[in-house]
């Protein structure tokens, strides 16, 4: 009763302080009864009498600079039963210079843009964007202050781009579907639109966004007139049928078909539902692997569309690591002296999936993902006698995470989240559950943020852990500041479905920086920052990590980017994991090192990135170095390509490499670590595109001298460890793709994929007699056709009448 008189009373308080209110421009749509014919033209009578929005004004770089005459924009909105219609005019006198690179869906690349924001509830929370390039390409995301735009979010428009001698016309059209808003017979509808000129790196708006406030959204102006709309029923299936055929020098090439249906039905006017019925994501990106030394996992970014597609509630408290679900199993068995397993699992099948999200008229979101895995098992052979048993690796198990997300006055929230894991049987489920706030005052000059999270493992032995967190910043002007700090409990654990790799410290750091809001005679943007961090082990308050860190960004008046910094660690840090023994620790000598970066303009057929690094341990001969080295070309409209080369050279790094009896063992090695990447794209249009990336990886690291562990975190030389712990891995990976979008989403997809992994002890040095190993034996070879069939349920329905 108290923590929810406490809430109450917090989010009244809240209420009061951080109400926001501005005078905005509007317009005023009509409705149509004639149709649109969607080809740029604008040539229909109902354009001729609809309210024009003009009077553009800079975004960036001169914030509030209004747009050039010579380059004036005029849009129109239109409405019917069925959608909302928009028609721009975007002037410019020189109409052959209109940047156009021709890519694919949700791909800027080098080419103008237009697009319109919409936010149905009005509430300066979350916009629907919709954006159309000069070349004719789409793009579209939903936008939160809190998280950025997210274009993994797709929705079914059609739109329409034509270069002109006046400079170039665009015509939208947007059905409801594609919208949230709510049921009343009067709508008032947040609104602004957006035109970037990228020869000149400008970006323009209806209504102006001043820089000097930290929030975007609650600037935006107000769309009147829509009058008595309905949202039809959103119900859209997806099925799809894929062919695979796999093979390798050890493996007989061997076919296999799969289907199955994605559904996403609109349960009301705020609220959707999205389901993945027999999920196929076997043509998703391939993961940058490298060489983990480290005491933790690698993470790795979620390339599966369910998984990334309008999950902006789901990543509150940032909980949710969705590669934890079909992840390698967790489980692994104990095994007699005698036993060995004959294949342990790669993946766990994800059996199915489905989540439920929206945000209601009055600003309460609600997020809820349900997945369920199926049992797997691998087989254990006995070398004695032969025989063998199945065992369990990963049990059934069902993933689950809950979000109830208010939002109130435009720019602040409140967030209930709880993550679950739950496993069949006797295995380890897992409990974690949050309570946030992000709350910003009435003119988004300061934030304040922060939460408390528990954790609950029923395991073997069941554990219960807090992690809370508070932050508190100046978000807008000229100089900005933040500070903030958090406490992690030894016991918080959200590793089941989310992912941390330190516990049991408390930390503090702070921000302090400088910008420029409006160009100056050498810069167009110019921003330095102040950082500090400081981390402790709570059981004995020593410096497990801390770090001091000057840095600078910056464009220049032919906007390249270029920029740098400076680290100082001045103290030992106290590292209570590389051991991989409790209650142990390595310390870790003090360092100073930095950066400088540069970013040529893209706009340019060849542009160049650069990027060197040092880090120094002060009074040792121990450092880390390396480079980054990305030339660009832009062949045409249609062609380019992107190679990167990577250097990273460590000389005496030293970690953990095994135990020895009671001893852990560690040495002092140098590791060389080599990355090569090719990205291309043909694009034979804005639906029809060709794509390759390449990647080799290599790297070295070989142990010159092994020590053991002393206790009070120093290293003695061992001269009895005769084990080979070097290291020698290498992975390749090349996807060749052509995606044919052959209808509003609906696409066919054809990968041709080869991967090859090694890894040994023994170093070799020679980069060609690696390279060539890699290809012994290991390469793999999956070639793969997909079709995916977009269904609108009001558009069957039709059909069949017809019919």
């Amino acid at each position: 009763m108290v923590n929810k008189f406490s809430i109450t009373i917090l989010f009244c308080l809240a209420s009061f302080l951080f109400s926001f209110s501005q005078t905005k421009k509007s317009i005023t749509t009509q409705k149509i009864n004639k149709p649109i014919t969607i080809d740029a033209n604008l040539n229909e009578e109902s354009w001729k009498n609809a309210e024009t929005a003009s009077d553009f004004v800079m975004f960036e770089p001169d914030n509030g600079k209004a747009i050039d005459n010579k380059k004036k924009t005029e849009v129109k909105i239109l409405y019917d039963d069925e959608a909302i219609y928009v028609g721009a005019l975007l002037y410019d006198d020189a109409p052959s210079k209109i940047m156009k690179e021709i890519t694919e869906r949700d791909d800027f690349g080098t080419t103008d843009a237009f697009g319109i924001f919409v936010n149905g509830y009005n509430d300066g929370q979350q916009d629907f964007r919709f954006f159309v390039t000069a070349a004719g390409g789409q793009l579209d995301c939903l936008a939160t202050e809190q998280i950025g735009e997210d274009f993994s979010w797709n929705a079914i428009w059609e739109s329409k781009v034509k270069i002109t001698d006046f400079g170039w016309a665009v015509e939208m059209k947007i059905p409801y579907a594609a919208l949230r808003f709510p049921s009343d017979a009067i709508q008032t509808w947040g609104l602004n639109f957006v035109r970037e000129i990228k020869r000149d790196r400008q970006v323009y708006t209806w209504t102006h966004v001043d820089s000097k406030i930290g929030a975007v959204i609650q600037q935006a102006g107000i769309l009147n007139g829509i009058e008595n709309i309905k949202t039809p029923t959103r119900l859209f299936l997806i099925p799809y049928s894929s062919f695979y055929l796999s093979g390798s020098e050890t493996q007989k090439t061997k076919g296999e078909f799969k289907g199955g249906l994605d559904v996403k039905y609109g349960i009301n006017d705020a609220f959707t539902l999205d389901a993945i019925l027999v999920p196929d994501f076997g043509q998703t990106k391939f993961d940058n692997v490298v060489l983990n030394l480290g005491p933790f996992e690698q993470q790795f970014n979620e390339n599966r569309p369910f998984f990334t597609e309008g999950t902006d509630l789901f990543s509150k408290g940032n909980l949710l690591y969705s590669r934890r679900i079909g992840q390698t199993p967790d489980f692994y068995p104990v095994l007699e002296n005698n036993e060995y397993i004959d294949k342990y699992p790669g993946a766990i099948n994800l059996l199915n999936a489905m989540k439920i999200s929206g945000r209601d008229k009055d600003g309460l979101g609600i997020g809820f993902l349900n997945a369920i895995t199926e049992k797997t098992s691998a087989k254990v052979l006995n070398n004695d006698n032969a025989s063998s048993r199945e065992v369990i690796v990963s049990p059934l198990t069902n993933y689950n995470v809950t979000v109830f997300d208010q939002r109130f006055n435009q720019n602040s929230s409140v967030t209930f989240i709880n993550t679950n894991v739950t496993r069949n049987g006797s295995f380890r489920d897992a409990n974690v559950t949050g309570l946030l706030f992000d709350l910003n005052n009435k003119t988004n000059k300061y934030n304040i943020s922060g939460g408390i999270k528990s954790s609950s493992i029923n395991d073997i032995e069941n554990t219960n852990g807090i992690n809370a967190s508070l932050y508190f910043g100046e978000t807008s002007g000229k100089f900005r500041y933040s500070f903030g700090g958090d406490y992690i409990s030894k016991d918080f654990d959200n590793n089941d479905l989310g992912i941390n790799f330190r516990t049991n410290y408390y930390s503090v750091y702070n921000n302090a920086n400088y910008r420029i809001l409006n160009p100056n005679k050498t810069f167009n943007t110019f921003r330095i920052n102040f950082n500090s961090y400081f981390e402790f082990y709570k059981p004995t308050n020593q410096i497990q990590s801390s770090n001091f860190n000057v840095n600078l960004n910056s464009t220049n008046k032919k906007n390249h980017y270029f920029g740098g910094g400076l680290n100082f660690n001045p103290f030992e840090n106290y590292d209570y994991y590389e051991p991989r023994v409790a209650n142990r620790y390595f310390v870790n000598p003090k360092n100073a090192g930095g950066f400088f970066y540069f970013s040529s303009n893209y706009n340019n057929k060849f542009a160049l990135d650069i990027n060197p690094y040092i880090t120094h341990v002060i009074n040792e001969n121990r450092y880390e170095a390396g480079i980054n080295i990305s030339p660009r070309y832009r062949f045409s409209d249609k062609f380019s390509l992107v190679y990167s080369f990577d250097y990273f050279k460590q000389q005496n790094d030293i970690g953990f490499i095994d135990f020895e009896n009671s001893d852990i063992i560690f040495a002092r090695r140098d590791r060389d670590t080599y990355t090569n990447s090719i990205t291309s794209k043909y694009s034979i249009s804005s639906v029809m595109n060709f794509s390759l990336s390449v990647r080799h990886y290599w790297s070295l690291a070989e142990n010159n001298q092994i020590n053991t562990l002393n206790t009070d975190g120093s290293l003695t030389p061992n001269t009895t460890y005769t084990g080979n712990k070097n290291s020698n891995f290498s992975t390749w990976n090349l996807d060749l793709s052509y995606s044919w979008w052959f209808a509003p989403g609906s696409q066919m997809s054809i990968l041709y994929r080869n991967n090859a992994s090694t890894f040994e002890r023994e170093i070799n040095k020679n980069f060609n007699s690696n390279f060539s190993n890699l290809f012994e034996d290991n390469l793999n070879h999956v070639l793969s056709v997909s079709v995916r069939y977009f269904i609108d349920y009001n558009q069957a329905k039709n059909w069949i009448k017809k019919g």
